[in-house]
């Protein structure tokens, strides 16, 4: 995912997207919205998107069926997904979400710093986890077509130590007598 990817604000009621909107603006991200489950999915199909804030209830699809279908695909199946709810506390509710993989679940009406917060911190966790998985596709493919690079590496080949007691972590070598 490139570092533009964006974030989706999935909500059928216009007002909530442009207050959502407000709040993750200062953020600096990419922001796109969506007003039903169907127009959610094709978006992300489309790719580009980091993050997903999606509300429960949705015209069409519902926000855990959209989430339910994401975690099927291999290229959706890790962005993060919160989803909104005005329902208030219900337990049922948030054990299938957390059981769908959902990132967290926040009740509406949204606190907009607590809401960046969280936004801020899954954003940036999920593209770390995508940069470090491109750092282990480009290593694996240099170790393919080149394993002999690894004699120069620094340290050179991996090699076990010799002797019985090598292996045997924190063994020392005995202190000679002093007496």
């Amino acid at each position: 995912m490139p570092p533009d990817a964006r974030i989706l604000i999935v909500d059928e009621h216009e007002d909530t997207l442009y207050a959502l909107q407000s709040a993750l603006s200062p953020l600096g991200h990419l922001l796109a919205s969506a007003t039903s489950g169907d127009e959610a999915l094709k978006q992300v199909l489309r790719g580009r998107v980091g993050l997903l804030l999606l509300d429960v209830r949705l015209p069409g699809i519902s926000g855990l069926e959209v989430v339910r279908y994401l975690r099927r695909l291999e290229q959706t199946q890790h962005i993060p997904v919160v989803l909104l709810t005005g329902f208030g506390p219900d337990q049922e509710l948030a054990a299938t979400a957390f059981r769908l993989g959902v990132a967290d679940l926040v009740p509406k009406p949204v606190d907009p710093w607590t809401l960046r917060t969280k936004v801020r911190y899954l954003y940036d966790a999920h593209q770390r986890r995508l940069a470090l998985e491109q750092e282990i596709r480009e290593l694996r493919a240099l170790v393919k077509s080149d394993p002999a690079h690894l004699d120069s590496a620094p340290g050179g080949p991996h090699r076990e130590p010799d002797g019985p007691d090598a292996r045997v972590p924190g063994r020392r070598d005995p202190q000679p007598d002093r007496t």
